[in-house]
């Protein structure tokens, strides 16, 4: 059991008060001094470099990101995300969770209030004296914040109410890049189903004219066989394709808040081209920009301030209690009996079994975890950032391979066909190359699908904050602390 000794300054013969009352407020001053507790500083564990290994474009970064694609479809898709997104829709209303925490811990900061009626009956009915059996009071009590304790909880609130709003906006920026991945693996997918229906017709009347040429003794009946089978092969993966459309749809539903097999898209095929790579600036801007880094910066600082509330804990408690009641035996001489009291009690702990200095030293190890979790948090961003342009980068250089083998691939067909209708060389190597052919077709589609993916990873890597529908729908205020009335 924890020993707490109370000093009620009321009590205290008048001969001895007022010298009490001197040592208490110099050994309170003395420790105000000596033992005060102050928010510490330390340094990110983290050695930034000054600039990013890649050359970055010149183009300004806009906070609507997925607007540079120049896509009408998309832009309208995630606008749709960001309103109608349920996860998002939570993480807003855990933002407004926080909010009222911090309005819960501020209230400590004011005097609690409290109307209280008491009633009683006694028999035989005595001549209660101050103890009557009806009282009327009003009760308040208010703690003098000597250490900063209750300051230091409500800005440890505060801080981790800014972060939840962060990863609010961490999550809003994921669901957008998420709805461009799927709009875009929708736009592909559907080219290169395009692609290989188109394949497949083509595949159709070359066996058509090898079927003739059979019936002519002109070739074999395993070519035949080998066509037929290059058919089946595009129709499986056709299928396929099938497969990823139907289930991409599905997931851009849930993304807009919509039942899966809800909703109907046009079958458009068109990627749209790339602009400019945009201005990834230095690594400090992208860490004052970054809402997860920022999040997880506010997360360190309210695990420094509970240190501070955990040595508060320690420290004497300053209280003061006032009661006014009107006090009587009977209800009906309530009013004619009057008592007010001003209390003021000094709680000191002295033994807690050591829960006190664990509670200390468990919030100092909290705090350097956060520090170590800031500090992986700013190295994985600044990972992102190093890939995506690596990825961007190098892309290009392999579409450009892909597009010279395509047209070698062309060519080689091409010339092989009519060696083939000469007579001069089997069907083998024409099957051989056209298969080639149409894979390198299907390939420099998924090539150009990264390269967006990329772009887009791009720019999530480097994407700020921006304002969403369910910030500027009226709800809810972050800097007011208040909650959603709606």
């Amino acid at each position: 059991m924890p020993c707490n000794r109370r000093f009620k300054l009321h009590f205290i013969p008048a001969l001895h008060q007022e010298t009490l009352r001197t040592i208490l407020w110099l050994a309170i001053l003395g420790m105000t001094v000596g033992c005060g507790n102050r928010i510490t500083t330390r340094d990110v564990p983290v050695a930034l470099p000054e600039a990013f290994s890649l050359p970055t474009g010149a183009s300004e970064l806009e906070p609507d990101w997925w607007k540079s694609f120049g896509d009408p479809k998309l832009n309208s898709l995630v606008d749709s995300a960001l309103f109608h997104n349920l996860e998002l829709k939570g993480s807003w209303y855990q933002v407004a969770q926080e909010a009222s925490n911090v309005a819960i811990i501020a209230s400590e900061r004011v005097p609690q209030v409290f109307l209280q009626l008491q009633g009683g009956a006694s028999r035989p009915v005595p001549d209660f004296v101050g103890g009557e059996n009806t009282q009327l009071a009003l009760r308040s009590s208010y703690e003098v914040d000597l250490w900063g304790r209750v300051k230091q909880s409500k800005l440890a609130a505060e801080n981790r109410l800014q972060a939840t709003f962060l990863d609010y906006q961490t999550l809003a920026i994921s669901i957008a890049g998420e709805v461009a991945l799927t709009w875009f693996s929708l736009q592909a997918f559907q080219e290169q189903l395009d692609l290989i229906q188109e394949q497949t017709e083509y595949n159709q009347q070359v066996l058509a004219l090898i079927r003739a040429r059979f019936a002519s003794g002109q070739v074999r009946g395993v070519d035949i066989l080998r066509q037929e089978q290059l058919i089946q092969s595009t129709r499986e993966q056709a299928t396929a394709i099938q497969i990823e459309l139907k289930t991409l749809r599905n997931r851009l539903a849930v993304l807009l808040g919509a039942a899966p097999g809800s909703l109907s898209f046009s079958d458009e095929s068109a990627l749209p081209e790339l602009g400019p790579l945009p201005d990834a600036g230095l690594p400090m801007e992208l860490i004052n920009r970054r809402p997860d880094i920022q999040s997880s910066f506010n997360r360190m600082e309210a695990a420094d301030r509970e240190v501070a509330v955990a040595i508060s804990n320690t420290y004497p408690r300053l209280t003061f209690d006032f009661t006014g009641a009107l006090r009587s035996n009977t209800l009906t001489n309530l009013v004619e009996s009057q008592a007010a009291s001003l209390t003021g009690s000094l709680l000191m702990p002295l033994f807690y079994g050591g829960r006190l200095n664990a509670e200390k030293r468990q919030a100092e190890a909290f705090r350097e975890q956060q520090i170590q979790v800031y500090g992986q948090t700013v190295l994985l961003a600044l990972q992102e950032v190093e890939d995506a342009m690596v990825r961007e980068s190098l892309q290009k250089k392999r579409i450009g391979y892909l597009e010279n083998q395509l047209d070698l691939a062309e060519r080689a067909f091409q010339q092989l066909r009519v060696e083939y209708l000469n007579g001069s060389i089997a069907y083998l190597d024409v099957l051989v190359s056209l298969d080639q052919m149409q894979q390198l077709k299907r390939d420099l589609v998924s090539a150009e699908l990264d390269q967006l993916l990329f772009r887009v990873a791009l720019f999530r890597a480097l994407a700020g904050g921006f304002e969403t529908p369910i910030e500027t729908g009226g709800e809810f205020t972050l800097n007011e602390n208040t909650i959603p009335t709606k």
